[in-house]
């Protein structure tokens, strides 16, 4: 979603500015269209619920209008305008909730932030006292008054601040890391080396917030540096790269130190202080979701260090969680040049390029990276990804042809190369190049589930090496037990060797792990097929339909809908003439015949397959639907008892959803 000028729209009643003469944007015209508060209100959740922050806020200010002193409305709008990044234009909204205790943890927030960045830390100070607090957000006013403390000038205050704050356990990590910031930057150079030092132990904490955990291993070695003691500072690293290993910033810090670099502090004053907390707590968050509340908080760390790279890259990242690519390039496009980040950033700003379908900027983007360092392995994967999505597998196989040629000797970190080439070859139907791609990326990383999933599944699928084939799928899903593509390859596998209970029980639990992905439920709806559950299986096919698949797969489940699916071993039949047609490309050698006996079909009655489901239209209820599908309003119970979903209540249905119904006679 492209970021606007968020203008507000000229209404009577509004109690802020309006640029005279501005232009007003899409999303303000359409808004200006909205004739009540309860029709802009509505429009303005919808918008939030989309991530249309633009429009969203057109819409609040809309609302408005109608009601100026509406504090639910008032509240939207200023959480909107600092999610858009739109923190100035949120501070009146700021000081007019600043008094209400359901708002005050946003309000009271923003106008702290704002009086730090201007050096009034004793405002901030009496802005962050809240009368209803979380744990979060005690947490949070509590790191950032001691911050303000300390800009006050009252370093033992603030540290007296932070060695008083209480509450669970997973404070630790965030209090200790600003204890050792605060006292480095007080001067007091043996409480803060002790401080980051009894912090860095603390692994088990760190695991709850690695990202915060990495950040105080950062500003751990950068201190000690700065202190003269380079071999602390590296010990410090090594420790960094044991807990997570590869991390950019940790690479490039070691090289600064071992070049003798003077080391700038990672938190060089209070306001830079206060945005830390913040960006910790928000990175800390997002591991559990919750994109929304994640930027908000990223949004006020920002304002605070508004060319901060590690909040711009954090921002970009939740930006791509909700599939906002223009977003993501805008933030990308922000990180300063000198900044470690700027490779990884202009490689992410190419793949949302692709995202975006703009695929010839995003390789000419990409070759430009590669070109600045040619033995990056990370270019010729994001390159070599844009030409998968394109299914240009030829361009990608040459690609990682080049990337191999540059490895001299390859390590762990680079089985990605081989198993991305193994993938471009099998798709070329090139099996004999391929499979010793995957087999080199297995030796290099034992363990990858990702390409013991691949080259499993492909055995399997080919139905050579079985045995050895389904255990490592297997082994694939003990490691990611949690991976919904891993695990529905394992059920995939079981209906490719006709075990097709073992494929339903399978494919259903992928399907809870990933139910808005149209493939698993197409393959869940083939593995009712077979074993029986014909209604149940026309249903899945048309939940395929209704979540967007890709044209093979609509076609595949739009044609299964209308003509049901032949007996497998007509399947196997029909793929067997298929694989002839291109063994000589594959270099497969075909089974003997009888090798794998089909397994019979299940014994049962053909479903009618579009008699028996009816999709809910606007205005309809359960007697209505029973009255145009059967002929008889009074059958409705028949429909409530096959559709568990309702839980026996008519007033459950809505528009769109799919309802199993009797037969009309």
């Amino acid at each position: 979603m492209p970021l606007g000028t968020g203008r507000l729209i000229a209404a009577a009643g509004v109690a802020a500015l309006t640029l005279i003469g501005s232009p007003a944007t899409a999303s303000e015209r359409e808004a200006a269209r909205v004739y009540s508060l309860s029709g802009a209100f509505l429009a303005a959740r919808t918008a939030d619920s989309d991530n249309d922050l633009e429009a969203a806020i057109a819409y609040y200010r809309r609302a408005l209008s109608f009601d100026p002193d509406n504090q639910a409305v008032q509240q939207s709008l200023l959480l909107g305008l600092i999610s858009n990044g739109e923190f100035d234009k949120a501070l009146p909204y700021a000081e007019k909730l600043k008094e209400a205790p359901d708002v005050e943890r946003f309000s009271r927030l923003a106008l702290g932030v704002d009086a730090i960045r201007k050096g009034d830390y004793a405002n901030a100070e009496h802005l962050l006292k809240l009368t209803l607090e979380s744990d979060l957000d005690r947490l949070i006013t509590g790191i950032m008054t001691a911050w303000a403390k300390l800009g006050g000038g009252d370093a033992s205050g603030a540290l007296a601040h932070v060695d008083n704050m209480s509450g669970p356990e997973w404070y630790n990590i965030f209090v200790a890391y600003h204890r050792a910031l605060i006292a480095e930057q007080g001067g007091d150079a043996a409480t803060a080396r002790a401080a980051y030092e009894s912090a860095s132990t603390n692994v088990s904490a760190g695991a709850a917030a690695p990202d915060a955990y990495l950040r105080l291993m950062e500003a751990y070695a950068g201190f000690l540096a700065r202190q003269g003691d380079d071999a602390a500072a590296l010990a410090v690293l090594d420790r960094a790269d044991e807990f997570a290993s590869g991390r950019l910033t940790i690479e490039v810090l070691r090289a600064q130190i071992e070049a003798g670099t003077e080391i700038e502090p990672l938190v060089p004053d209070p306001a830079a202080g206060a945005a830390e907390a913040l960006l910790n707590l928000a990175t800390a968050l997002n591991r559990s979701g919750g994109e929304s509340f994640v930027r908000l908080y990223l949004q006020y760390a920002l304002a605070l260090r508004p060319e901060n790279d590690a909040i711009l890259i954090q921002l970009a990242g939740v930006a791509e969680q909700q599939r906002d690519a223009e977003t993501a390039i805008m933030h990308y496009q922000q990180l300063p040049e000198t900044s470690p980040m700027k490779p990884v950033a202009e490689l992410q700003l190419g793949l949302n390029l692709a995202d975006l379908e703009r695929y010839p900027e995003a390789e000419r983007h990409l070759k430009s990276s590669i070109e600045s360092d040619k033995n990056d392995m990370r270019g010729y994967l994001a390159l070599g990804g844009v030409y998968a999505r394109q299914e240009n597998y030829a361009a990608a196989a040459e690609l990682y042809d080049e990337a191999v040629s540059r490895l001299e000797e390859p390590t762990q970190a680079d089985w990605n190369i081989f198993y991305q080439r193994g993938i471009a070859l099998e798709r070329l139907k090139r099996w004999e190049e391929a499979e010793p791609n995957f087999r080199r990326a297995l030796e290099l990383f034992p363990d990858q589930p990702q390409v013991l999933n691949y080259l499993g599944y492909s055995w399997v699928d080919m139905n050579t090496n079985l045995e050895e084939g389904m255990e490592m799928i297997r082994r694939a899903v003990e490691l990611r037990p949690s991976d919904g593509y891993i695990v529905d390859s394992l059920g995939w596998a079981h209906y490719r060797l006709g075990q097709f209970d073992e494929a339903v029980k399978e494919l259903e639990r992928a399907v809870g792990l990933m139910p808005a992905d149209p493939v698993l439920n197409d393959h869940l709806g083939d593995a009712y097929w077979r074993v029986g559950r014909k209604l149940e299986a026309t249903f899945q096919w048309r939940h395929a339909l209704a979540l967007d698949p890709d044209d093979a797969v609509r076609s595949e489940a739009q044609r299964k809908l209308a003509e049901g699916m032949k007996p497998f071993e007509q399947r196997a039949e029909a793929e067997a003439e298929e694989a002839e047609v291109e063994t000589a490309a594959s270099g497969i050698v075909p089974l003997p015949e009888g090798a794998r006996p089909a397994p019979a079909e299940p014994n049962v009655e053909t479903v009618s397959v579009n008699e028996n489901v009816h999709v809910v239209a606007p205005g309809q209820s359960l007697w209505s639907i029973a009255a145009d599908v059967l002929g008889d309003g009074n059958r409705y119970p028949e429909i409530l008892d096959l559709n568990p979903s309702l839980q026996g209540d008519p007033g459950r249905i809505v528009p769109g959803q799919q309802l199993v119904v009797p037969p009309s006679n």
